[in-house]
């Protein structure tokens, strides 16, 4: 006669196995106190692992519980895979606007404007010559103040491309 622990040795698996297994009725029970036959054990198990692998016992999961896994990974997992799915919703949503140039990527609008932004800058900066040229008649204080007005004008485009994010911010706070 032998204990569970004993039976666990012999069959080579832990103790909640063979808890779960007598438990399910694959082992016999025992015959009195820790009296289980070893013999018995051991061909009642070899029938249970021959139906496991012609079909006719369905496999169990529950030897997960053997690896000490945490009780609600399999919720945390659920939970990841909710998140993945939802990312690559979104994702997909971005692209969709995307191609359908309802929205462009940041990157790329930033790229655009700090051109535009350098374009402007270099008309702004042959303006007052332009003026000088077409109009020699502007006495020296106007063109002071056209200078004065191109040269914040111009500062300011060339600020555009360190100012974008906070613009940006700016207009996702802003409501709808």
């Amino acid at each position: 006669m032998a204990l569970q622990k004993d039976i666990a040795e012999h069959l080579d698996l832990s103790d909640r196995q063979v808890r779960r297994l007598l438990a399910d009725g694959f082992l016999p029970s025992s015959k009195g106190t820790g009296g289980y036959d070893l013999d018995a054990c051991r061909l009642a198990y070899i029938r249970y692992l021959r139906g496991l692998g012609n079909g006719q016992v369905k496999a169990d999961t529950a030897p997960l519980e053997d690896l000490d896994l945490d009780p609600l990974a399999e919720e945390k997992l659920l939970q990841q895979k909710l998140r993945l799915t939802a990312a690559q919703a979104d994702g997909q949503e971005l692209k969709n606007d995307i191609s359908r140039r309802r929205s462009v990527p940041v990157d790329f609008a930033m790229f655009v404007l700090s051109g535009l932004a350098a374009e402007v800058a270099s008309i702004l900066d042959t303006l007052p010559l332009t003026m000088r040229r077409r109009h020699p008649e502007l006495e020296p204080r106007h063109q002071e103040t056209l200078e004065r007005e191109l040269a914040k004008a111009r500062n300011r485009a060339a600020g555009l491309d360190e100012r974008l994010p906070g613009l940006l911010d700016e207009y996702l706070a802003s409501p709808d």
